[in-house]
């Protein structure tokens, strides 16, 4: 009798810390209700589990997690104390293989942390691994993963695709019941379409919020790190810790940072937002849902507004294509063999080394990206494709800036379509692979902060509504986002 209302007081607290969300579970981690170390030893195992099934982890760092656990059960006061973190694989941790799921980069243990992991381990987040992602963050459904890495599986149908290039993130956070929250990075829309397909929050900062410092690069002059979260509020808690000018980076913007986590949850009246009409032309399921979410901000006293930004959607995709393979092209040159990437035995000249180390362990995706970043780069070809490209970037962030000067946010699908099964996906063109992106890649050229959060399913599939935010007005977008959840 008393062992069986042990096991029912075992499994309430179990459940307790299910259900919690991440500041709750934090608070109970610094009032020693929660034995932090127990706790991410059960973290780790469950994580291990779900990862048989389901793929989501290129490496579990459990000896690692240990170690910060028991340095958080001394001192339980940072901003995130015990929580668990999950990392994409394209971010340096410390002492833990990093590849950024490209078998060019097996082995490599970076020797030390990205200013991101640092910022993380100073308030006592816990790394417990280094997430699924495709190569070098080359794709939309995170079905281009690396030779000899796993596609990871959507946590509500393991038919369908998580979404790309962070399923990894999108799927840990949705699958796992404890409080976590995962780092993920985009380029073109890689935090929010996976978050789209996970039902999480994804959020996407403004560009030089969130150093870079650590982050293997796709392109320079895109690539941005965010948060996936269970919750809008716990991404805007992870935000708020990771942001934050850093002198190790150049593209790192000296600006104050808000209280992220105060936005979360307040009062959304009075505040006004645009819906784009260009991106209501996909599937109808999708964009009803989208629609109940806006009437639901209306019913909170939010004012909207059709209005038409035909650049970003009509240009976007063929723009941002050009110039992000352009820059992933020279980024990628380093991988040689020789100083960086996997070496293989010397013969032949320097041509036939590279061809051989290149061609052995970079996947399909990343040699046709580089291809086609070197051609729009090419003497007689430039002005045609990556000028005019520029040109077009420069035009999308003129409408965006114009539009905020009426609006707060402005609305959209995150993805047209719900997640796609695996057969699907297979049946894509290259084109039709890079045109799922046609929605994200607007904010993202501009440099412009967006979050995807879950406002309904279909056929038991989630479905993702994007809130576009001015030049770090990440705060309105989360003040949105979670008006949305709270009436979900």
């Amino acid at each position: 009798m008393i062992c069986k209302k042990m096991t029912w007081l075992l499994m309430s607290v179990k459940n307790l810390v299910r259900n919690l969300q991440a500041i709750d579970f934090i608070k109970k981690i610094k009032n020693n209700e929660i034995d932090v170390v127990e706790h991410t030893h059960k973290v780790i195992d469950e994580s291990k589990k779900i990862d048989k099934e389901y793929h989501y982890f290129n490496v579990i760092s459990d000896e690692l997690a240990v170690k910060q656990a028991e340095l958080v059960k001394k001192n339980p006061s940072g901003k995130l104390a015990g929580l668990p973190v999950s990392v994409k694989d394209c971010i340096c941790v410390k002492g833990v293989e990093t590849t950024s799921g490209s078998r060019i980069l097996k082995g490599y243990k970076p020797v030390f942390d990205a200013t991101v992991i640092n910022k993380i381990k100073k308030e006592g987040g816990i790394i417990i691994g280094k997430v699924s992602q495709d190569e070098f963050g080359f794709g939309a459904f995170n079905v281009n993963v690396g030779l000899d890495f796993k596609v990871p599986l959507n946590p509500f149908d393991k038919g369908c695709v998580c979404g790309g290039s962070s399923g990894g993130s999108g799927g840990i956070t949705q699958k796992t019941g404890y409080p976590h929250i995962s780092l993920g990075e985009s380029t073109g829309g890689s935090i929010v379409n996976p978050a789209s397909f996970c039902g999480v929050a994804g959020l996407c900062p403004t560009y030089g919020r969130v150093s870079r410092y650590g982050l293997l690069d796709f392109a320079n002059s895109l690539d941005k790190i965010g948060p996936m979260g269970k919750t809008t509020s716990d991404a805007a808690l992870m935000l708020e810790v990771i942001s934050g000018f850093d002198e190790n980076e150049s593209t790192s913007l000296n600006s104050p940072v808000d209280k992220y986590l105060e936005y979360a949850n307040k009062d959304v009246s009075g505040m006004k937002i645009g819906v784009i009409k260009e991106a209501f032309k996909g599937d109808g399921a999708v964009e009803k849902h989208v629609w109940d979410g806006i009437k639901k901000l209306e019913s909170k006293g939010v004012k909207y507004e059709e209005i038409s930004l035909p650049t970003g959607i009509k240009y976007g995709v063929p723009a941002y294509y050009f110039l992000s393979t352009s820059e992933a092209s020279t980024n990628l040159a380093k991988y040689s063999g020789m100083r960086y990437g996997k070496h293989e035995k010397l013969e032949g000249g320097f041509n036939e080394y590279f061809t051989k180390v290149r061609s052995s362990n970079f996947g399909s995706e990343a040699k046709r990206r580089i291809m086609l970043g070197t051609f729009s780069r090419m003497a007689g070809y430039r002005d045609a494709y990556y000028i005019r490209a520029a040109q077009i970037r420069t035009k999308i962030i003129q409408e965006y800036k114009k539009a905020f000067k009426k609006f707060d946010a402005l609305v959209s699908p995150t993805v047209p379509i719900l997640p796609p099964t695996f057969k699907e996906v297979d049946k894509l063109s290259v084109l039709d692979n890079y045109m799922i992106d046609e929605l994200t890649v607007g904010p993202n050229l501009a440099g412009m902060p967006h979050l995807s959060v879950n406002v309904g399913f279909e056929k038991k599939l989630p479905v993702g509504m994007m809130l576009i935010g001015d030049h770090l007005m990440e705060k309105k977008i989360i003040q949105l986002g979670s008006g949305v959840e709270v009436l979900k």
